[in-house]
């Protein structure tokens, strides 16, 4: 997974009744920030600055040491990468503080580390109980960061704020370094990191304040629909070949052009059409949606064009068609490349003419609607064939939308996935808070071949299997549970060591832990298998 994917609802496990709380795993509380300023307070008027600072300094650089520790252990990361800028982003999701990466500057050599933080608590705090300081006063903050990067980059990184809320600044701007490279400008500061920066001190301190863990703003929030900003309602895209589709949809909803939706079945080519729709100057006009495949032939074309009193058995009384019933806004044809050749030409004279003739009638009737139409089969191959009319393709297809498969789209899984689960949980009316970072690895690594659909009814049958407050593997269906990864993603390029790593612990996980059946699977000797095992330390 990625830093992007780290998400407070699932890092987070909030039992309804309260009790034992845990954030990544690790059982975690929530204090109040006044809270913490007031243990500042009490610090500082007891021990002095410095003593203060020194705790609270390691303190923050325990937490982020472990912090560190236990991300390295719990979630399957992408790379190596992503778990040591993952530091930042759970600053943000406890609350502790907005970071924002500050991009190096033309010409200037880039920096080890270094960020802007809006919203410090421990700055806030500072001024609130003491006024304006001389010196930066986010010590908590800036030891996590330092224990963090310390622990991903396997020797001492030491941060420093070179600008401070709680100062006067207008905002706090962090740099790390390794200690090495700071000279005997941090002489001063380090002894605030000194104590035993590792196992023994690191230890002492844990246990000192391990009633201080962490301080959260935990609101639990409900997805949304509408995902991220600027973001349709109702379609998720996060991936680059998604928000192509977006975009072009967004275009093509400005004139009243035919359009062509294509894509297999369940990559959502109705919520496309809706876009299209919702985007044009016909959005407050019906959309009128109808599966051709789902109607026989004989009465097709009676839903599209309406029919007569009398016209055929049953018709007892007038009735509009969806050309009408869509007048001044947009009809959406979906499958309909499983139109029979007999309703292809009168459809292809209704897109012609503008006008549609009810099944009984001899007058006809004007009519203004939008066409939007949807297939998953391949409609040149079908005119090539002579099963699809080559005139009615042409003027179905002014412009052609191709709707990426979800197994191109590994981005959009797990937004999907959250969307979906909120959905099934309202539904059932239970409550959990999320995916568990193992189900959602799997989630990713599937193939989907039922595309979206299929990830619609894998979260409802999750919710409805689940005892616990998150999704977890085994409450996924098989094929799943024991999804293999995927050698190559685009945009996502691991080393051969990794891939080997990740193949390997995924086919024990499949089989069970049998080693032998794993052996002959990957068709390498039970011996090599075995020194793969005990050099990449793997568990089943």
């Amino acid at each position: 997974m990625k830093i992007e994917d780290l998400d407070l609802r699932e890092l987070m496990e909030l039992p309804p009744k309260g009790g034992v709380l845990r954030f990544s795993g690790e059982r975690a509380i929530i204090l109040d920030t006044v809270a913490l300023g007031i243990l500042r307070k009490e610090l500082i008027e007891t021990v002095g600055v410095t003593v203060a600072r020194g705790v609270l300094t390691r303190f923050g650089y325990a937490h982020g040491w472990r912090t560190a520790q236990a991300m390295r252990d719990q979630f399957p990361w992408d790379n190596e990468h992503e778990w040591k800028i993952a530091g930042g982003r759970l600053h943000t999701l406890q609350g502790l503080v907005r970071v924002e990466p500050l991009p190096t500057k033309p010409g200037e050599p880039e920096p080890f580390a270094q960020a802007l933080w809006h919203d410090s608590y421990e700055a806030e705090q500072h001024l609130l109980h003491f006024g304006r300081a001389d010196e930066p006063v986010c010590w908590t903050l800036i030891g996590f960061a330092s224990g963090y990067m310390s622990y991903c980059n396997g020797r001492q990184i030491i941060c420093v704020e070179e600008r401070c809320v709680g100062r006067g600044d207008a905002v706090c701007q962090v740099l790390g370094k390794p200690r090495e490279e700071w000279g005997d400008r941090l002489d001063e500061e380090v002894k605030y990191y000194q104590k035993g920066c590792l196992d023994a001190g690191l230890a002492k301190v844990t246990a000192q304040l391990k009633q201080a863990e962490q301080k959260l703003r935990a609101k639990k929030q409900q997805l949304s629909r509408h995902g991220e900003e600027g973001e349709p309602p109702g379609l998720v895209a996060r991936s680059e070949a998604m928000q192509k589709v977006v975009e072009l949809a967004r275009r093509v909803a400005r004139v009243d052009s035919t359009v062509l939706i294509t894509g297999e079945s369940g990559v959502g080519k109705e919520r496309v059409a809706r876009l299209i729709h919702d985007d044009s100057s016909r959005a407050s006009r019906p959309f009128v949606a109808i599966n051709c495949a789902a109607v026989t032939e004989t009465l097709l074309e009676s839903e599209l064009f309406g029919h007569a009193k009398g016209s055929f058995t049953g018709a007892t009384t007038d009735r509009a068609g969806l050309f009408e019933a869509a007048h001044g806004g947009t009809l959406f044809l979906d499958e309909v490349g499983e139109v029979p050749a007999s309703m292809q030409a009168k459809l292809l004279r209704v897109l012609q003419e503008r006008e549609v003739r009810r099944v009984g009638e001899n007058k006809n009737r004007a009519v203004d609607v939008r066409v939007l139409a949807a297939t998953n089969r391949d409609l040149t191959a079908a005119v090539d064939a002579g099963s699809f009319r080559k005139d009615l393709f042409y003027r179905l297809r002014v412009v052609e939308l191709r709707i990426p498969p979800l197994r191109e789209r590994r981005d959009d899984v797990l937004p999907l996935a959250r969307q979906f689960l909120t959905e099934a949980v309202a539904r059932a009316r239970r409550k959990m808070c999320g995916i568990s970072p193992k189900a959602a690895d799997q989630l990713v690594r599937y193939d989907w071949p039922g595309n979206v659909r299929e990830l619609e009814n894998a979260m409802e049958r999750a919710v409805a299997l689940s005892i616990g407050t998150q999704i977890q593997p085994d409450d996924l269906p098989e094929e799943i549970r024991t999804a293999l990864p995927t050698v190559f993603v685009p945009g996502r390029v691991h080393t051969l060591e990794d891939v080997e790593r990740e193949y390997i612990t995924a086919a024990l996980r499949s089989n069970g832990g049998n080693r032998t059946k794993t052996a002959k699977q990957l068709e390498i000797g039970i011996a090599t298998l075995h020194r793969k095992i005990k050099e990449y330390k793997l568990t089943a």
